[in-house]
């Protein structure tokens, strides 16, 4: 059988990749017609959490191409996170051409279209040039995707920057007026991070396809009102994409995984809350008191996985060498009968194992998707990039979280979250008669039946892949 060639190109950062490899999988599985390439642009602040991902990938049939780096963008764009990403992406388009002339095209296969991150619009470009189809993968949530499209109509009202002091905002894609404290930062950023995701909607509605790491059940309203705004492609439903697969982080050790294991193993049944916040998430050393105080008094049984803040300096290690430092004195002492606290953690199994029972969590788009996937309920503390936005829809519109905070940012890391607050979202969160847990349980169900045979992702994959290979040119 002859087969076609797809080639994906995702953003740098471990989010990106994981899901990215995830849909390659997905696809190989339901399609012998399909080959799948993956570009690699690297940048050394995501080298490390982007090795440690493409290597968890065993005996795969996917081809991973590194791209060589590309000009950085001037240092004044950093300015900008977002926009400093997408121009770094954009000074790859030659890479990426040369790369699919050089190394796809002539191979013989057919090239049957590129799949583009979110942060990759600009390889719209290639695909052009190369007079192929292009589809957008969107790796956030549906609701975001819908912010996202929103902002050219917002720029063709106001012709600027959204700003805090405006008021809610009504988005079809969300049930509720959204606040605008829970918007990310980007939507207020003059400094380019507007402007980079208002062009980055402009250019998605040019492609074939919009394919989004959700599921029908989840967000249905969000889906139905997407459906219903003319102009933007089709929207493919194609998650969860979860890896499941248990692969040893090259950040931890096999004996401190099992001393995490063996620890969970001692605990009762949905006893344990685990507080992690993602891969760039950490605190200094006022707010983790705070944390530490509201463990303490809240008498739960706990697993903490504690690292330090963002670093500018990619090379500072985002592990504590010695938690002593940064924790209360006698800490340790007063709770060893009942927590735990770790470094680096494999998040993926320890929410799988029966004696955790609540997440308090960055609410990072993957992380809610795996709490979600194994019957998790979330207390909401979003410290970058959409979280805010993610924690308000988990919240408010889906009624699948408790509210700890909806609007903490890591730029606002001064403002502290007290220990009482902290202690009273814990509570709520373990408490057995709060309705969120049976509403997470119930959504737990219908995560695996949306990917498993004749469930809605696996028929939504089913016609995405049927639709690629109609929209050949």
């Amino acid at each position: 059988m002859e087969k076609e060639e797809l080639v994906i190109i995702p953003a740098p950062g471990a989010g990106h990749i994981v899901s990215t490899i995830e849909f390659a999988k997905r696809l190989l599985e339901r399609d012998q017609r399909l080959s799948i390439t993956v570009l690699v642009i690297s940048h050394h602040f995501f080298k490390t959490s982007q090795t440690q991902q493409l290597s968890s990938v065993p005996d795969s049939n996917i081809r991973f191409i590194h791209l060589p780096q590309a000009e950085n963008p001037p240092k004044e764009l950093l300015k900008s996170g977002e926009k400093y990403l997408s121009v770094y992406i954009e000074n790859h388009k030659s890479l990426v051409k040369e790369s699919i002339i050089n190394h796809v095209s002539s191979k013989s296969k057919p090239l049957l279209g590129l799949v583009i991150d979110m942060f990759c619009t600009s390889m719209i470009d290639v695909a052009n040039e190369l007079n192929v189809p292009s589809y957008v993968f969107f790796t956030s949530s549906a609701a975001f995707l819908g912010f996202v499209l929103y902002l050219p109509v917002h720029y063709s009202k106001f012709g600027t920057e959204l700003s805090p002091s405006d008021p809610d905002l009504i988005i079809s894609t969300f049930a509720n007026t959204i606040p605008t404290n829970v918007l990310p930062s980007f939507a207020f950023n003059k400094d380019g991070g507007y402007e980079t995701f208002l062009y980055h909607a402009n250019r998605i509605k040019e492609t074939k396809g919009i394919f989004t790491n959700t599921f029908a059940e989840l967000e249905s309203h969000t889906i139905k009102a997407l459906a219903r705004d003319i102009g933007t492609p089709p929207i493919y439903r194609i998650g969860p994409l979860l890896n499941l697969e248990t692969q040893i982080h090259s950040a931890i050790s096999q004996s401190s995984r099992q001393k995490i294991l063996n620890w969970l193993n001692d605990q009762p049944n949905s006893s344990v809350i685990f507080l992690c916040f993602g891969s760039y998430g950490g605190f200094q050393r006022p707010q983790i008191a705070e944390i530490a105080t509201a463990l303490e008094k809240s008498g739960q049984r706990f697993l903490w996985s504690i690292r330090r803040p963002m670093a500018k300096d990619p090379h500072m290690t985002p592990e504590y060498t010695d938690f002593l430092e940064v924790l209360p004195e006698g800490f340790f002492e007063r709770t060893k009968n009942r927590g735990l606290v770790c470094g680096w953690a494999q998040q993926v199994e320890i929410l799988a194992h029966e004696a955790v029972g609540g997440f308090v969590s960055h609410c990072g788009w993957n992380s809610i998707l795996e709490s979600v996937w194994f019957g998790v309920p979330i207390s909401t503390w979003p410290i970058y990039a959409e979280q805010q936005t993610n924690a308000f829809q988990l919240v408010k519109e889906l009624e699948l979280a408790v509210e700890l905070r909806l609007d903490y940012r890591s730029e606002n890391d001064d403002k502290i979250v007290m220990a009482d607050e902290i202690e009273k979202a814990i509570m709520s969160l373990m408490d057995a008669e709060n309705p969120v847990r049976k509403r997470v349980r119930e959504m737990s169900k219908k995560s695996r039946n949306a990917v498993a045979e004749g469930g809605s992702s696996f028929i939504s994959i089913g016609r995405l892949i049927e639709d690629m290979f109609a929209n050949r040119i």
